[in-house]
């Protein structure tokens, strides 16, 4: 019962802000520029040995926690 008597305020607290808070814009805005892409990078983000590297060292983690979850049962 308690839930159905809250769920008719939660309009009212969502409408509620702190004063430091920017306002809500009561009508939607325009949509977001999603054809906007930013340019593409020139160069990768990791260089392939530091990529090789770490995932070396995942892959050998990832044995280490296979074996130990086989000795755990």
């Amino acid at each position: 019962m308690s839930a159905l008597a809250l769920g008719g305020c939660s309009s009212q607290l969502a409408d509620m802000s702190a004063a430091d808070a920017p306002a809500h814009p009561r009508e939607p805005g325009a949509y977001l520029p999603v054809h906007d892409l930013p340019p593409d990078r020139d160069q990768a983000i990791i260089p392939p040995d530091q990529r090789a590297r770490i995932e070396a060292e995942l892959a050998a983690a990832r044995d280490r926690q296979a074996v130990a979850v086989k000795d755990a049962k």
